[in-house]
Protein backbone atom coordinates (compact mmCIF):
# COMPACT_ATOMS: atom_id res chain seq x y z
CA UNK A 1 0.00 0.00 0.00
CA UNK A 2 1.27 2.80 -0.89
CA UNK A 3 -0.02 5.67 1.49
CA UNK A 4 -0.21 9.24 0.84
CA UNK A 5 -3.06 10.26 2.93
CA UNK A 6 -0.19 12.54 5.21
CA UNK A 7 3.38 12.17 6.49
CA UNK A 8 2.06 11.15 9.68
CA UNK A 9 1.66 7.57 8.88
CA UNK A 10 5.54 6.81 8.63
CA UNK A 11 6.88 4.20 10.76
CA UNK A 12 10.09 4.34 12.93
CA UNK A 13 13.79 3.76 11.29
CA UNK A 14 15.93 1.28 12.51
CA UNK A 15 17.61 3.98 13.97
CA UNK A 16 14.67 5.33 16.12
CA UNK A 17 13.74 1.70 16.97
CA UNK A 18 16.98 1.38 18.74
CA UNK A 19 17.22 4.62 20.23
CA UNK A 20 13.93 3.67 21.67
CA UNK A 21 15.69 0.49 23.05
CA UNK A 22 18.27 1.80 24.68
CA UNK A 23 16.75 5.08 25.70
CA UNK A 24 18.02 5.97 29.37
CA UNK A 25 14.84 7.06 30.98
CA UNK A 26 13.71 9.01 34.21
CA UNK A 27 10.29 10.75 35.72
CA UNK A 28 9.91 13.60 33.13
CA UNK A 29 6.89 15.01 35.47
CA UNK A 30 9.56 15.43 37.94
CA UNK A 31 11.93 16.65 35.08
CA UNK A 32 14.17 13.71 35.76
CA UNK A 33 13.95 12.14 32.23
CA UNK A 34 17.29 12.32 31.16
CA UNK A 35 16.86 11.48 27.10
CA UNK A 36 13.40 14.19 27.19
CA UNK A 37 16.23 16.88 28.82
CA UNK A 38 18.75 16.12 25.69
CA UNK A 39 16.30 16.21 23.02
CA UNK A 40 14.46 19.96 24.76
CA UNK A 41 18.02 21.40 25.10
CA UNK A 42 18.75 20.66 21.60
CA UNK A 43 15.97 22.11 20.35
CA UNK A 44 16.36 24.82 21.94
CA UNK A 45 19.43 25.22 20.74
CA UNK A 46 18.77 24.58 17.10
CA UNK A 47 15.90 26.94 16.91
CA UNK A 48 18.13 29.29 19.09
CA UNK A 49 15.16 29.84 21.98
CA UNK A 50 15.96 29.83 25.79
CA UNK A 51 13.62 26.70 26.38
CA UNK A 52 11.71 24.43 24.74
CA UNK A 53 9.31 21.45 25.94
CA UNK A 54 8.00 18.09 24.84
CA UNK A 55 4.36 17.59 24.20
CA UNK A 56 2.80 14.44 23.08
CA UNK A 57 0.59 16.40 19.73
CA UNK A 58 1.46 19.66 17.84
CA UNK A 59 -2.24 20.55 18.56
CA UNK A 60 -1.55 20.86 22.72
CA UNK A 61 1.79 22.62 21.70
CA UNK A 62 -0.53 25.02 19.86
CA UNK A 63 -3.11 25.03 22.73
CA UNK A 64 -0.66 25.83 25.16
CA UNK A 65 0.25 28.85 22.79
CA UNK A 66 -2.68 30.20 22.61
CA UNK A 67 -3.96 29.81 26.58
CA UNK A 68 -0.55 31.59 27.75
CA UNK A 69 -0.60 34.50 25.05
CA UNK A 70 -4.69 34.98 25.30
CA UNK A 71 -6.91 35.52 28.27
CA UNK A 72 -10.83 35.03 27.77
CA UNK A 73 -12.91 36.91 25.76
CA UNK A 74 -10.09 37.89 23.27
CA UNK A 75 -9.81 36.76 19.66
CA UNK A 76 -6.97 35.44 17.85
CA UNK A 77 -6.24 36.29 14.05
CA UNK A 78 -5.60 33.25 11.81
CA UNK A 79 -5.59 32.59 8.17
CA UNK A 80 -8.67 30.80 7.12
CA UNK A 81 -7.15 27.52 6.58
CA UNK A 82 -5.04 27.54 9.46
CA UNK A 83 -4.79 24.17 11.04
CA UNK A 84 -5.26 25.60 14.59
CA UNK A 85 -8.77 27.18 13.23
CA UNK A 86 -10.15 24.05 11.57
CA UNK A 87 -8.22 20.60 12.46
CA UNK A 88 -8.09 21.29 16.72
CA UNK A 89 -11.61 20.92 17.49
CA UNK A 90 -12.17 24.50 18.88
CA UNK A 91 -10.15 23.84 21.73
CA UNK A 92 -9.13 28.03 21.62
CA UNK A 93 -12.47 28.37 22.82
CA UNK A 94 -12.98 25.08 24.85
CA UNK A 95 -9.91 25.51 26.27
CA UNK A 96 -8.48 29.33 26.38
CA UNK A 97 -11.87 31.17 26.02
CA UNK A 98 -11.06 33.17 22.95
CA UNK A 99 -12.45 33.14 19.68
CA UNK A 100 -10.94 32.70 16.12
CA UNK A 101 -10.62 35.99 13.70
CA UNK A 102 -10.24 33.85 9.99
CA UNK A 103 -8.73 36.33 7.50
CA UNK A 104 -8.37 35.46 3.77
CA UNK A 105 -4.93 36.00 2.76
CA UNK A 106 -5.19 38.91 -0.31
CA UNK A 107 -2.88 36.58 -2.78
CA UNK A 108 -4.49 32.82 -1.99
CA UNK A 109 -1.32 31.90 -1.32
CA UNK A 110 -2.87 31.00 2.88
CA UNK A 111 0.20 33.02 3.88
CA UNK A 112 -0.80 36.29 5.68
CA UNK A 113 0.77 39.92 5.05
CA UNK A 114 0.80 42.83 7.59
CA UNK A 115 -2.06 44.49 5.37
CA UNK A 116 -4.04 41.43 5.60
CA UNK A 117 -3.80 41.10 9.62
CA UNK A 118 -4.21 44.76 10.11
CA UNK A 119 -7.78 45.15 8.72
CA UNK A 120 -8.72 42.15 11.46
CA UNK A 121 -7.20 44.05 14.07
CA UNK A 122 -8.86 45.20 18.18
CA UNK A 123 -6.90 46.95 19.11
CA UNK A 124 -8.10 50.22 21.34
CA UNK A 125 -11.58 51.40 20.49
CA UNK A 126 -14.95 50.13 21.20
CA UNK A 127 -14.92 48.51 24.79
CA UNK A 128 -17.84 45.80 23.40
CA UNK A 129 -15.49 44.49 20.26
CA UNK A 130 -13.54 41.29 20.90
CA UNK A 131 -9.90 42.60 21.39
CA UNK A 132 -7.10 40.68 19.42
CA UNK A 133 -5.33 38.34 21.94
CA UNK A 134 -2.87 37.22 19.56
CA UNK A 135 -1.83 36.60 15.55
CA UNK A 136 -1.35 32.65 14.92
CA UNK A 137 1.02 32.30 11.50
CA UNK A 138 2.27 28.66 9.66
CA UNK A 139 4.83 27.51 7.95
CA UNK A 140 4.75 25.83 6.04
CA UNK A 141 0.83 26.29 5.42
CA UNK A 142 -0.80 22.84 5.16
CA UNK A 143 -4.09 23.09 3.71
CA UNK A 144 -3.16 25.94 1.25
CA UNK A 145 -0.55 23.04 -0.27
CA UNK A 146 2.51 23.94 1.47
CA UNK A 147 3.40 27.20 0.43
CA UNK A 148 5.94 28.88 2.70
CA UNK A 149 6.46 31.96 4.67
CA UNK A 150 9.96 33.65 4.16
CA UNK A 151 11.64 35.40 7.31
CA UNK A 152 11.19 38.46 5.79
CA UNK A 153 7.17 38.64 6.06
CA UNK A 154 7.58 36.69 9.64
CA UNK A 155 10.08 39.81 10.85
CA UNK A 156 7.83 42.49 9.38
CA UNK A 157 4.45 41.09 10.78
CA UNK A 158 6.21 40.18 14.45
CA UNK A 159 7.39 43.80 14.12
CA UNK A 160 4.42 45.36 13.62
CA UNK A 161 2.51 43.10 15.86
CA UNK A 162 4.85 43.66 18.85
CA UNK A 163 4.76 47.72 18.87
CA UNK A 164 1.16 46.99 19.57
CA UNK A 165 1.76 44.78 22.38
CA UNK A 166 0.47 41.43 20.59
CA UNK A 167 2.16 38.13 20.78
CA UNK A 168 2.39 35.87 18.03
CA UNK A 169 2.85 32.23 17.73
CA UNK A 170 3.88 30.31 14.95
CA UNK A 171 3.11 26.97 14.20
CA UNK A 172 5.74 25.39 12.58
CA UNK A 173 4.61 21.72 12.64
CA UNK A 174 6.28 21.18 9.03
CA UNK A 175 9.10 23.99 9.62
CA UNK A 176 11.59 21.92 8.54
CA UNK A 177 9.98 21.50 4.94
CA UNK A 178 9.87 24.97 4.98
CA UNK A 179 13.75 25.64 5.75
CA UNK A 180 14.25 23.40 2.81
CA UNK A 181 12.92 24.78 0.56
CA UNK A 182 13.34 28.44 1.64
CA UNK A 183 17.22 27.24 2.29
CA UNK A 184 16.70 29.27 5.64
CA UNK A 185 17.64 28.18 8.88
CA UNK A 186 14.43 27.25 11.31
CA UNK A 187 15.77 29.42 13.46
CA UNK A 188 15.86 32.55 11.38
CA UNK A 189 12.46 31.44 10.52
CA UNK A 190 11.23 31.39 13.96
CA UNK A 191 13.73 34.24 15.87
CA UNK A 192 11.00 37.03 15.92
CA UNK A 193 7.64 35.36 17.05
CA UNK A 194 7.18 34.72 20.82
CA UNK A 195 6.92 31.25 20.80
CA UNK A 196 6.93 27.83 18.02
CA UNK A 197 5.53 24.77 17.52
CA UNK A 198 6.99 21.57 15.73
CA UNK A 199 6.03 18.19 14.85
CA UNK A 200 8.57 15.39 15.21
CA UNK A 201 5.82 13.20 14.29
CA UNK A 202 5.14 14.67 10.82
CA UNK A 203 7.87 15.48 7.92
CA UNK A 204 10.30 14.28 10.41
CA UNK A 205 8.97 10.51 11.10
CA UNK A 206 9.22 10.10 14.69
CA UNK A 207 6.52 8.22 15.69
CA UNK A 208 5.15 10.56 18.59
CA UNK A 209 5.84 14.10 19.79
CA UNK A 210 6.17 17.76 19.20
CA UNK A 211 8.30 20.47 20.50
CA UNK A 212 7.08 23.91 21.85
CA UNK A 213 10.00 26.89 22.48
CA UNK A 214 10.13 30.45 23.41
CA UNK A 215 11.56 31.69 26.55
CA UNK A 216 12.14 30.18 29.65
CA UNK A 217 9.54 31.57 31.95
CA UNK A 218 6.56 30.82 29.03
CA UNK A 219 8.50 26.96 28.75
CA UNK A 220 8.29 26.75 32.94
CA UNK A 221 4.24 27.79 32.76
CA UNK A 222 4.02 25.85 29.42
CA UNK A 223 5.07 22.46 32.04
CA UNK A 224 2.14 23.40 34.20
CA UNK A 225 -0.57 23.40 31.43
CA UNK A 226 0.89 20.32 29.18
CA UNK A 227 0.45 18.54 32.91
CA UNK A 228 -3.46 20.07 32.96
CA UNK A 229 -3.86 18.78 29.86
CA UNK A 230 -3.01 15.46 30.73
CA UNK A 231 0.27 15.87 28.33
CA UNK A 232 2.65 14.90 31.46
CA UNK A 233 4.53 12.08 30.83
CA UNK A 234 6.59 9.62 33.17
CA UNK A 235 9.72 7.57 31.04
CA UNK A 236 8.90 9.28 27.87
CA UNK A 237 12.85 8.92 27.39
CA UNK A 238 11.45 5.89 25.06
CA UNK A 239 9.73 8.64 22.95
CA UNK A 240 12.07 11.52 22.60
CA UNK A 241 15.19 9.04 21.58
CA UNK A 242 12.80 8.60 18.23
CA UNK A 243 12.25 12.33 18.28
CA UNK A 244 16.05 13.03 18.90
CA UNK A 245 17.01 10.78 15.87
CA UNK A 246 14.50 12.43 13.95
CA UNK A 247 15.98 16.17 14.74
CA UNK A 248 19.00 15.44 13.98
CA UNK A 249 18.92 13.04 11.03
CA UNK A 250 15.38 13.37 8.98
CA UNK A 251 16.12 17.39 8.05
CA UNK A 252 19.12 16.25 5.64
CA UNK A 253 16.76 13.46 3.79
CA UNK A 254 13.58 16.24 3.17
CA UNK A 255 14.58 17.52 -0.27
CA UNK A 256 13.85 13.47 -1.97
CA UNK A 257 10.27 14.33 -0.57
CA UNK A 258 10.13 17.38 -1.85
CA UNK A 259 11.88 16.19 -5.38
CA UNK A 260 8.83 13.46 -5.16
CA UNK A 261 5.81 15.70 -4.51
CA UNK A 262 7.27 18.27 -7.52
CA UNK A 263 7.50 14.58 -9.37
CA UNK A 264 4.00 13.73 -8.72
CA UNK A 265 2.03 17.60 -9.74
CA UNK A 266 4.02 17.22 -12.60
CA UNK A 267 2.00 13.98 -13.76
CA UNK A 268 -1.00 15.27 -12.21
CA UNK A 269 -0.67 18.37 -14.48
CA UNK A 270 -1.11 16.28 -17.74
CA UNK A 271 -4.33 14.35 -16.48
CA UNK A 272 -7.22 15.40 -18.08
CA UNK A 273 -10.19 17.31 -15.50
CA UNK A 274 -7.31 17.30 -12.74
CA UNK A 275 -6.47 21.22 -11.72
CA UNK A 276 -3.18 21.63 -10.48
CA UNK A 277 0.07 24.09 -10.76
CA UNK A 278 3.16 22.38 -10.26
CA UNK A 279 5.11 25.54 -9.87
CA UNK A 280 3.57 26.08 -6.49
CA UNK A 281 4.05 22.60 -4.89
CA UNK A 282 7.43 23.67 -3.47
CA UNK A 283 7.59 21.32 -0.42
CA UNK A 284 5.81 17.90 0.27
CA UNK A 285 2.14 18.52 -0.05
CA UNK A 286 0.34 17.95 -3.56
CA UNK A 287 -3.55 19.68 -3.29
CA UNK A 288 -5.68 18.91 -6.89
CA UNK A 289 -8.63 19.97 -7.48
CA UNK A 290 -10.81 17.24 -9.41
CA UNK A 291 -14.08 18.76 -10.29
CA UNK A 292 -14.04 18.90 -13.68
CA UNK A 293 -13.20 14.85 -14.24
CA UNK A 294 -16.85 14.38 -13.24
CA UNK A 295 -16.08 11.94 -10.19
CA UNK A 296 -16.04 12.94 -6.93
CA UNK A 297 -12.80 13.03 -4.67
CA UNK A 298 -14.41 10.12 -2.40
CA UNK A 299 -15.33 8.27 -4.93
CA UNK A 300 -11.05 8.94 -6.54
CA UNK A 301 -9.70 8.37 -3.51
CA UNK A 302 -12.07 4.94 -3.09
CA UNK A 303 -10.98 3.87 -6.53
CA UNK A 304 -7.35 4.31 -5.84
CA UNK A 305 -7.36 2.52 -2.14
CA UNK A 306 -8.91 -0.67 -4.19
CA UNK A 307 -5.48 0.05 -6.19
CA UNK A 308 -3.12 0.22 -3.58
CA UNK A 309 -2.95 3.66 -2.75
CA UNK A 310 -4.25 5.56 -0.58
CA UNK A 311 -4.73 9.55 -0.27
CA UNK A 312 -6.80 12.03 1.23
CA UNK A 313 -10.18 14.04 -0.32
CA UNK A 314 -12.04 16.97 1.16
CA UNK A 315 -14.40 19.01 -1.02
CA UNK A 316 -13.37 18.87 -4.57
CA UNK A 317 -9.55 18.14 -4.11
CA UNK A 318 -7.47 15.69 -3.22
CA UNK A 319 -4.41 15.90 -0.78
CA UNK A 320 -1.37 13.62 -0.86
CA UNK A 321 1.94 14.14 0.85
CA UNK A 322 5.28 12.56 0.51
CA UNK A 323 7.78 11.19 2.94
CA UNK A 324 10.49 9.01 3.27
CA UNK A 325 8.30 5.73 3.60
CA UNK A 326 7.60 6.90 -0.53
CA UNK A 327 9.91 6.40 -3.11
CA UNK A 328 10.25 7.94 -6.77
CA UNK A 329 9.10 4.91 -7.94
CA UNK A 330 5.91 4.55 -5.61
CA UNK A 331 5.04 8.03 -7.30
CA UNK A 332 5.09 6.86 -10.67
CA UNK A 333 2.74 4.11 -9.37
CA UNK A 334 0.25 6.43 -7.69
CA UNK A 335 0.07 8.31 -10.85
CA UNK A 336 -1.03 4.92 -12.85
CA UNK A 337 -3.39 4.62 -10.45
CA UNK A 338 -4.92 7.56 -10.81
CA UNK A 339 -4.91 7.65 -14.51
CA UNK A 340 -6.57 3.86 -14.28
CA UNK A 341 -9.12 5.60 -11.36
CA UNK A 342 -10.04 8.19 -14.19
CA UNK A 343 -10.71 6.46 -17.06
CA UNK A 344 -12.26 3.73 -14.79
CA UNK A 345 -14.69 7.05 -15.01
CA UNK A 346 -14.99 7.95 -17.74
CA UNK A 347 -15.57 4.05 -19.61
CA UNK A 348 -18.60 3.88 -16.74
Amino acid sequence: MIDLRSDTVTKPTPAMRRAMAEAEVGDDVYGEDPTVNRLQERAAEIFEKEAAIFVPTGSMGNQIAVKLHTRPGTEVIIEERGHIYNFEMAAMSAVSGTLARPVKSSDGSGILSWEDIAGALHVGGAYYVAPTGMIALENSHNLAGGTLLTAERTEEICERAHAINLPVHLDGARIFNASCALQTPVSALSRPVDSVMFCLSKALGAPVGSMLLGSRDFIDEARRWRKLLGGGMRQAGVLAAAGFVALEETPKRLPEDHANAKRLALGLAEMPGIVIDPERVVTNIVIFDVSQTGISADEICARLQARNVLASGFGSSIRMVTHYDVSSQDIDTALQAIKKSLEAGVQT
